[in-house]
Order: structure tokens, then C-alpha cells, then sequence
């Protein structure tokens, strides 16, 4: 709620403009240059352009699945590389000796027995036959099981293939030994010869963990990621037809080519003039909607400006995501700028400047169709689902729905583009729930937007209506009859809020506050005071005006000292308008006929009120307090007072200022009777 918006001057004017052509400035510099890929198709939908000539020689590239494909098959069929380690069997036959050695000696206390040479000799005999055939390490999970596949052996810097069954791996060398040792001679020591032949045994053909990923990179280095050409002048695709696979393959090739071609086609200069166009097109066209729409936001300079503020920042978050290739633009939180916009202002407001933003945006992003409509329904989701803001609650509620609408919405494009639930791509519902999760980030922006350019929002007044608010509870023990008044106007006047349209909870935080001034000298006021005790009689009337007149001043002071916010404050200021303290006046008059009379003396300082908020809180507080003043409480004497209260206010001319209807004042009055009658019990006569 603001003033009633007053005409702007041509500085202001001006002014606006040229902080609009500042955006349109910030934004077109953050924005890439280069020309846009004119064509928008969508796979598994028909091709509604001209028929497509190629425009040049393009490669046609392979699709990210079929790469990807490529690479595991590749992967799959390289043979694994093993090196055949010299040094092995020559340190397994010294390490024979030595165990021969010590073995035998603890045995039979001498090595001059003639076997011992004999065992010495069989025992290197079938190291060198078991090396000479080749012990393998436990075959890495890249070599074949199968024992006619392949293998390959580097020695002396040659790869050699050699089949698996040829080889043996440590068991089966194990086994070798023991059936070697069963067809010698009887005179060889077995258990000492099987002892030292298995501890000396070592695999000498070994996997080589660096030549197998040296070689694998090779390999997929080596991948192309062009399968075919398309030469100039070569038909793409004729109007009508469905774009496959094929031929989406084909467009997204050409799309990717001409983006490469866009610094060698394109001049930034006039890329950059068509952007600024577009940009300031679209920023034009909020200026002149909240000219002739929102007139009390385009005559407040710091509502212009955090507007404009809201839309370049979203503009160049998304330029800077373009620029950085990121792997996707969904992960933006575009749902910040409707809920913003609709906690600060409104409905509609939010709704238009969403609209016009991601109209924007579609222009710039890939697949522009399916990124304009996910955006647009999702901030209509968070549009509607804060449209009656009363809990903080509302704010994570939001987040849901519109993480809700995305995956719906996805999965619908998806089924279209792909024919089927099984190639979605599920990877983009982590961009989406990051995307919801940076839109929370909306209610810090917000408190910050209050603080900066003294804005207040739902998410304020719903503090300031909460009855243990400090103030309030400070009103209700020093002047208790005043809060009980104070709930009674805040609840006609939301009220009648409620049935004319307006910011309900907006005139129930200015009701509740209207009347705090009252705390510097409660026992003025009727509705505090004892029965039987009236410190006015003592006073002159001149004096009682002054006083009944201060508790304006001071609720203005005492709202200011606790940082009130200015649209609560204007409640205070307005809710008896300029009007007269009547009962004193008239008192005046009665008994000094003669005497001349200073009217400004008995009437408030003003000003009227000047929205609907604040005329509909005169109303109810001049209502209700009118309506205590009843000795019956029927149905008639009801009526009367608030006919007669109401229409005096129109005599004053309190409510020209306020853009409210007679047709509303006549609902209001409606209202009032209803409500009032209910307070009092009174039986309506039917």
C-alpha cells in the first residue's frame, strides 16, 4: 500500500528511462555474442520450418550415447599387456639354493652327500621348464577367461600374443611341481625338493597396470566423433516431416557447426545492437505497463529500481551460466523473481515481470520452447501457491509444488521427445531440486529489500500482527480499553477488506497500531477510564481537544522510536484524516456562543486517507468507537450510527483522496451492521 501515486515530473521521468537504459546496457554486455541458430525442433515432433538446404559442409556428429557406447566396446576388446620379468628367474633360482641349502643342512648336518647336487640340479631343472613356459600373475579383470583368448607378453620391447592356456598361473605351477617331484628318481629328497621349490616359486609374466592405460588412451583418444558428412546444398529435412533420431542428429550437428562458424559469420557489434533491441523491447514494455497500471510504483523511484534491479540480476545470472557452459540452465533459480515480486507488490505485477523475463531468457538458452514453458507454469505455481501469505510455512510449501511441476512438467516433454519412460533423462531432476532449493534463498533477498529501500512486505505485517508483538503487549497493560478497541477495528476493517478487495493484513497491522499513542495519557480516553471518573471535566475544552489530538502526535513519535514501518505509520497519521474533535467543538460552542473560535484548534492535523486501506480503518475505528457509545444495542439503533458515521465522514470529505466506490462504501456499511449486530447479540428481525 503506498500514497495515492502523484504525478511525476519530466527530471523523474527521464530519470527512470535512463536507469532502464542502463540495464538494457548491463544486461546486453553480459550477455555471449553470436548469432542465434534460427530453427527451433524438438525430436519425435514434425519439422514445421521450409524445407532445409545445408547452408555448407558439416561433419555430422555422434550423439553423447553412442560415444559413450563406443568407448565400453573399445574398452572391452583391448587384449591385456603383461611384461615377462628376466630378473625373476634368476633370483628364484639363488633363492632355491639357499633354501635347499639350509633345509638340507638341518636335515642331514652335511651338504657332502651326492644326492644333495643331484636334488639341486632336478630342482632348477623345473624352475627353468616352468619359467620357460611362463608363470602369470592372477590375470587382471581386463584379461579373458577364456583359455583360447589372447594375451600379449612384452620382452625385449615386443609384444608378443600368447594364448592363456599356454601359461600357468601360481597353482597351477604348484601342481606342476608336485607332479614333477612324483616321476623323479627315488634317490631325490621329495619333501625337502617341494618345500624349497614352492617357496622359491615366483610369477615372472606380470600385469602391466601403466602399458594397459597407456594403450586404453590411445585407443579412445583415437575415437572419432563423426560418423558421415553432409554436403552443401544436400536436403536435411522437408517440411511436415517427423524429426527421428536421424535427422535430430543431423539438426543438432548443423546447430553445434554454425555455433562454432558464429565468430567467423557474425559481427558482435550488430549481434549486440539486435540483442539491445530485444532487451530494451521487453524493459520498455514493464515501464509503460506500470505507467498506465501501477501508476504508485512507477511515481516511487525505489520500487522502479528494485524492479529493474530484480530483472537485470536474473538476466545476468543466466548470461554468465551461458557463458560458462554449464551442464545445465536449469539449476537457476528463475522462481526467485515471482516470489519476490509477489511478496513486495503483487499478483499481477509478479506474474507480467516473470513473463517478461523468461520471454528473455528463452531467446538466449537451448531449446527455448521447452525452457520458456517449465518456467512459466513453475512461476505460476510459486505465484499462486504465496498468494495468501500467513505462515512461513507457505515459503517451503512453495518449493515443493513448484519442484512438483517441474518433474511433471519434464516428464511430459520427455515422453513426447522420446517415445517412452526408458531413454528420460532423470540426471535434470537434480538441476530442478538444486534450482527449488537456491529459490529459499527468495526470503533473506526480501528481508534485505525491506531493510535497503524500506519496502514492507506480508512477511513483515505478519510480525507486526502478532498480538505479543513488544508494542502491543505494552498497549494492552497500559491502556487496555484501547487494545480491545484496537482488535474490534482490526477486525471490521480486515473485514471489509476481505469483501472490497485490498491488503487485508495490511489495514489489520495498521488497525492494531492506530491508536498507540493513546499509552502517554490512557486515562483521557473514554475507553479506559473508570466509570464515574473524567479527568476532562476539569479541562478546558480548547485543552481536551489538545490532548484527544496529541495521542496522533504521539503515536507517530512512539511507532518512529520502535522503527515502525512508514505504511504502518501511515495508519496513524490518517485515521481521523483532518477532521474535527466534534464533542469538544460543539461543547465549545454550546457554552461560549459569543465567543470566537479557533476551528484548527479542534481538528487533527491530517492528512486523509489516500488508498482504501486507510479510508476503510477510519471507517471501522470511527464505527466502532461510535457503537460503544450506544445505550441499546438493537438492529435500528445499530444501522442509524453506522449510516450516520459513515456518511458524515463523505460530508468531510475524508475519503476523496482514497479511490473508494460508493458501491464499496455501501457493501462496507452492509458489513459493519452484519458484524457489529453479532458483537452486541443482537437478534435480527427477519
Amino acid at each position: 500500500m503506498s500514497p495515492q501515486a502523484p504525478k511525476t515530473t519530466l527530471r523523474q521521468d527521464v530519470f527512470k528511462y535512463a536507469l532502464m537504459f542502463l540495464c538494457v546496457c548491463v544486461i546486453v554486455f553480459s550477455l555471449p555474442k553470436g548469432r542465434k541458430f534460427k530453427y527451433e525442433f524438438d525430436k519425435g515432433k514434425p519439422w514445421m520450418h521450409e524445407q532445409l538446404i545445408a547452408p555448407f559442409d558439416f561433419a555430422i556428429e555422434k550423439s553423447k550415447q553412442e560415444i559413450e557406447t563406443e568407448k565400453r566396446e573399445i574398452t572391452s576388446q583391448l587384449p591385456a599387456f603383461y611384461e615377462f620379468n628376466e630378473e625373476v628367474e634368476k633370483n628364484s633360482l639363488v633363492l632355491f639354493r639357499g633354501e635347499m641349502y639350509s633345509l638340507w643342512l638341518a636335515k642331514y648336518g652335511s651338504i657332502d652327500k651326492p644326492n644333495y647336487k643331484k636334488n639341486i640340479l632336478f630342482g632348477e631343472n623345473v624352475l627353468l621348464s616352468l619359467y620357460n613356459r611362463g608363470v602369470v600373475s592372477i590375470l587382471n579383470s581386463a584379461a579373458k577367461s577364456d583359455q583360447n583368448d589372447l594375451i600379449y607378453i612384452v620382452r625385449n620391447n615386443e609384444a608378443r600374443p600368447t594364448s592363456i592356456g599356454v601359461l600357468l598361473n601360481y597353482k597351477q605351477a604348484t601342481k606342476q611341481i608336485h607332479e614333477n617331484i612324483k616321476k623323479a628318481n627315488s634317490d631325490l629328497d621329495t619333501t625337502i625338493l617341494s618345500a624349497a621349490l614352492q617357496q622359491a616359486l615366483t610369477e615372472n609374466i606380470l600385469y602391466n597396470e601403466n602399458l594397459n592405460q597407456k594403450i586404453s588412451k590411445e585407443k579412445l583418444i583415437n575415437i572419432s566423433n563423426y560418423r558421415g558428412m553432409v554436403r552443401s546444398g544436400e536436403l536435411i529435412v522437408d517440411r511436415g516431416r517427423m524429426v527421428d533420431q536421424q535427422i535430430y542428429n543431423v539438426l543438432e550437428s548443423l546447430k553445434n557447426e554454425y555455433d562454432r562458424r558464429l565468430g567467423i559469420l557474425g559481427n558482435k557489434y550488430i549481434v549486440s545492437l539486435g540483442q539491445g533491441i530485444l532487451v530494451g523491447l521487453i524493459l520498455t514494455l514493464l515501464m509503460v505497463f506500470l505507467s498506465l497500471f501501477r501508476k504508485d510504483i512507477y511515481a516511487d523511484l525505489r520500487k522502479m529500481f528494485i524492479i529493474l534491479l530484480i530483472v537485470t540480476f536474473m538476466l545476468v545470472v543466466l548470461s554468465w551460466a551461458l557463458r560458462m557452459n554449464l551442464p545445465s540452465l536449469y539449476f537457476i533459480p528463475y522462481c526467485i523473481v515471482p516470489i519476490i515480486i509477489r511478496v513486495i507488490f503483487d499478483t499481477r505485477l509478479a506474474l507480467y515481470i516473470h513473463l517478461l523475463v523468461v520471454v528473455v531468457a528463452g531467446f538466449f538458452v537451448p531449446n527455448g520452447y521447452e525452457f520458456i514453458f517449465l518456467q512459466i507454469t513453475a512461476g505460476m505455481v510459486a505465484i499462486n501457491s504465496i498468494k495468501n501469505l500467513l505462515k512461513r510455512s507457505q515459503f517451503l510449501l512453495s518449493a515443493l509444488l513448484i519442484y512438483a511441476t517441474y518433474i511433471v512438467g519434464y516428464i511430459g516433454i520427455s515422453i513426447i521427445h522420446e517415445g517412452s519412460f526408458l531413454n528420460i533423462d532423470w540426471s535434470h531432476l537434480v538441476w530442478f531440486l538444486v534450482s527449488v532449493i537456491l529459490s529459499l534463498i527468495a526470503y533473506p533477498l526480501i528481508y534485505a529489500f525491506e531493510k535497503l529501500f524500506g519496502i514492507t512486505t506480508e512477511v513483515t505485517l505478519m510480525e507486526y500482527t502478532n498480538i505479543n508483538n513488544p508494542l502491543l503487549r505494552e498497549l494492552s497493560y497500559k491502556a487496555p480499553g484501547t487494545f480491545q478497541h484496537s482488535l474490534q477495528v482490526a477486525n471490521l476493517a480486515e473485514a471489509a477488506m476481505f469483501e472490497i478487495g485490498g491488503n487485508a493484513l495490511l489495514v489489520r497491522a495498521g488497525a492494531l497500531y492506530h491508536d498507540i499513542g493513546k499509552m502517554e495519557s490512557p486515562q483521557y480516553f473514554i475507553e479506559n477510564q473508570q466509570q464515574g471518573s473524567n479527568p476532562h471535566d476539569d479541562l478546558p475544552y480548547e485543552e481536551s481537544a489538545k490532548i484527544i489530538i496529541r495521542h496522533v502526535y504521539a503515536g507517530i513519535e512512539i511507532a518512529t522510536r520502535n522503527q515502525l514501518p512508514k505504511d504502518i505509520i501511515d495508519f496513524i497519521r490518517t485515521h481521523h484524516g483532518n477532521s474535527r474533535v466534534d464533542y469538544f467543538y460543539q461543547s465549545f460552542l454550546k457554552n461560549y456562543p459569543e465567543a470566537s473560535v479557533n476551528e484548527n484548534v479542534f481538528r487533527y492535523p491530517g492528512p486523509i486517507p489516500f488508498s482504501k486501506e486507510t479510508a476503510v480503518l477510519m471507517l471501522a475505528d470511527s464505527v466502532e468507537a461510535a457503537s460503544r457509545s450506544l445505550k441499546l444495542h438493537d438492529a435500528k439503533t445499530i444501522s442509524e450510527i453506522v449510516e450516520r458515521v459513515i456518511d458524515y465522514k463523505i460530508q468531510q470529505k475524508q475519503l476523496i483522496n482514497s479511490d473508494i466506490s460508493i458501491k464499496e462504501i455501501h457493501r462496507i456499511k452492509q458489513l459493519f451492521k452484519e458484524m457489529l449486530m453479532s458483537i452486541y447479540h443482537v437478534r435480527i428481525e427477519y
